[in-house]
Order: structure tokens, then C-alpha cells, then sequence
């Protein structure tokens, strides 16, 4: 007997759990700084040219935008970092329980947030 498959998936209405959250948003996170790289290499590679030109680099860095971009490259890197430790537990076998797996999910959402918001109110 052959399983009966759906053929039209709705993506939109299907809840992940939120382990499964955690999990995209590292691999989120991941191609994000990896596409980001070149923009900033870009970005210190003239800001450590000469003197005026890390000015004007500092000006592009205090506009609004860029600032917002900025934080959610923090973000990035902090979630990638939070979830990344938590993948290298789960690895080791520790914390694969579902209550333990759905609260260090939680956690890594919680800790990164709160994370960018302390490095990123430091920095600017």
C-alpha cells in the first residue's frame, strides 16, 4: 500500500517547534556573516587607510541605517555563537531530552537577545 503524501505544502502554516526555529536562524545567522564578510573587510581595510578616511567611515557607521544593519549583523554573530554552543552540546549527547532540547532552544533565543542588546548599547 502506498502512503498518502501532501502535495501542496503551506509552508506559512506550519509551526516548527522551537528547536527547529533555533536551527534555521543559526544557518540564518551563518549566511548572513558570511556574505557580510566582504563588507566588512571592506569597511576596515578603509578605515585603517588614513586618518580622514576612517572619518568618513565613521560617519557612514553613525547613520541610522547602517547602525541598524550593524546590530543585526550583533545579533548574528551572538545567535550563531549561543546556538553553536548548544549544537556542540547536543553533540555530546547532553541535553537531548525534548524539555531540556526546547529550553536551551529558549535560552539561545533569550541569551542572544540579551546579549546584543548589552554589547550593542556599549558600543553605541
Amino acid at each position: 500500500m502506498q502512503k498518502q503524501r501532501p502535495k501542496h505544502l503551506d509552508l506559512p502554516k506550519i509551526r516548527l517547534p522551537i528547536p527547529g526555529i533555533v536551527s534555521i536562524l543559526h544557518r540564518i545567522s551563518g549566511a548572513a556573516m558570511f556574505l557580510a564578510i566582504p563588507f566588512i573587510i571592506c569597511l576596515l581595510q578603509g578605515s585603517l587607510s588614513s586618518a580622514a578616511q576612517f572619518e568618513a567611515y565613521k560617519a557612514v557607521v553613525a547613520h541610522p541605517l547602517i547602525k541598524i544593519i550593524l546590530l543585526g549583523l550583533l545579533w548574528a554573530f551572538m545567535h550563531h555563537a549561543c546556538a553553536g554552543v548548544r549544537f556542540l552540546m547536543l553533540d555530546m549527547h547532553k541535553g537531548t531530552e525534548l524539555h531540556t532540547a526546547r529550553n536551551t532552544a529558549k535560552a539561545v533565543i533569550v541569551v542572544s537577545l540579551l546579549l546584543t542588546v548589552i554589547v550593542g548599547g556599549l558600543l553605541w
